[in-house]
């Protein structure tokens, strides 16, 4: 390949993001570019929207639109109000905590070992190992000190397994109409937690002695608990997403239009000034110089233009392909692979592969990523095709729509799709569930609340 096809292949794979700093790096780089400025009739022409049935030729002839982006990168991050860590937070407290040198000594080194989570990450037996042998610092003083932190907040910290989590949240709570709940709730998280887990709620009554509807409430109060106490005190950080196309729909028409993102990638041009500059120069190392980065400019420009016009082809036939879905859910959702795709626009099946990859489509259903819009499909007993995200969403719905106390198997799901027309194995069945993070129906089942009154 040449390095020019090499280039336009690399830009096609870039996100919005990763595009906006190759752009940044090749206006620094290179002095026959610059930003364009934009004007109001050039964002006019950018914004005439293109139905899914307009050639691209059509639309592309409007022009290659403007942004408002200024080249200035900007941190989201650090534009953000700053929050602190879980050790932070526990630190800030030791130091509000009358103690001893000594204890806070140990104090430290717990908190030290204290993951995202709030648990205590290694054994007291470690803990006791980072000390010199000569200080002392003997197993009881450890426990007195982690006893300590674990009543700073967030309550449960520092907890050394799940058990001694939901323990120290069960002993603060305060209400006198929940005390005789939360004993019963003690009992089952010391003793019989793994009865819990498996959802084995007769020989939970056995063990307990506890009817059902009080079985059903001591269950939804360990369920109130927190088992990971230190995780919303450090939030995963957040990822931000640049839609490459906005979908929207007619009002007047009802037809469903395509619009490129203008401010995914600044708009810039070939300084005129250098490039006349450079056609002028004699045959020096000055003249070669400026021919050289004239030539790069120029195949960026069409490197540039090519994504765009590949990536408009390509979400104008997904919308096409894919309007049952925007306007009737993900149940709508039709079959579709990269080479249906790749045929309609007459390019490689690797070609659609780079261009659905990290680029986001807006809907009015939520912003996806373009291979969303891509899945197998299942045959249906009329003769038709049904896609596998389609079946997912049914799945989703049976199973939200399906009774606690006799949740649905995946052998009862195949029936249910087998009446809708739906030819799926169970074992399929079995993998859209894991695949959608749905447990199976003996980890489902749960005891029904209380009549009300």
């Amino acid at each position: 390949m040449t390095p020019q096809l090499q280039q336009a292949i690399r830009l096609l794979q870039l996100s919005s993001i990763d595009l906006q700093q190759e752009v940044v790096q090749m206006l620094e780089s290179n002095p026959m570019l610059e930003l364009e400025e934009s004007t109001e009739e050039a964002d006019k022409d950018f914004g005439r929207p293109a139905s899914v049935s307009d050639t691209w030729q059509d639309y592309h002839s409007a022009g290659q639109g403007s942004s408002s982006w200024d080249g200035e990168s900007f941190d989201f991050e650090a534009g953000s109000s700053e929050e602190d860590s879980l050790q932070d937070h526990l630190f800030w407290q030791l130091n509000l905590t009358p103690m001893s040198e000594r204890d806070k000594s140990i104090a430290l080194t717990i908190i030290d070992a204290i993951d995202a989570n709030g648990m205590l990450s290694i054994d007291i037996d470690s803990i006791l190992a980072g000390f010199n042998p000569d200080a002392g610092v003997g197993p009881d003083e450890v426990m007195a000190v982690l006893h300590r932190i674990q009543q700073f907040d967030p309550i449960g910290v520092g907890s050394r397994d799940l058990s001694e989590c939901l323990l120290l949240q069960l002993g603060q709570i305060a209400d006198p109409a929940l005390e005789r709940r939360a004993e019963y709730a003690k009992l089952i998280v010391k003793d019989h937690l793994d009865l819990l887990a498996s959802h084995d709620y007769a020989q939970l009554m056995r063990r307990t002695r506890l009817r059902e509807t009080e079985l059903g409430e001591t269950i939804r109060l360990i369920e109130s608990l927190n088992p990971r106490p230190g995780a919303h005190i450090s939030p995963a950080a957040a990822s931000y997403v640049i839609p490459d196309v906005f979908v929207s729909r007619d009002p007047v028409s009802g037809a469903w239009r395509v619009n490129l993102n203008s401010d995914s990638a600044p708009r810039i041009r070939i300084n005129e000034d250098y490039a006349a500059l450079a056609s002028t120069s004699g045959g020096g190392n000055d003249g070669s110089y400026l021919r050289s980065n004239l030539q790069e400019a120029r195949w960026f420009l069409k490197s540039l233009q090519s994504r765009n016009e590949t990536l408009m082809k390509v979400a104008a036939k997904i919308v096409e392909r894919q309007q049952d879905f925007l306007e009737f859910g993900e149940e709508a959702m039709k079959p579709l692979v990269l080479h249906d795709i790749a045929e309609a626009v007459d390019m490689h099946e690797s070609t659609i592969s780079r261009v659905t990859t990290q680029k986001y489509m807006h809907t009015p259903r939520g912003v996806f990523e373009l291979k969303y819009f891509f899945s197998s499909h299942v045959a249906t007993t009329g003769g038709g095709e049904c896609s596998s995200t389609a079946i997912r969403a049914i799945i989703k719905k049976l199973i939200a729509e399906e009774n606690a106390g006799k949740p649905l198997s995946d052998s009862k799901i195949t029936a249910l799709l087998q009446q809708r027309g739906i030819k799926v194995a169970r074992r399929t069945i079995a993998k859209y569930r894991e695949s959608l993070a749905i447990p199976p129906s003996n980890e489902r089942k749960r005891l029904a609340p209380p009549a009300p009154g």
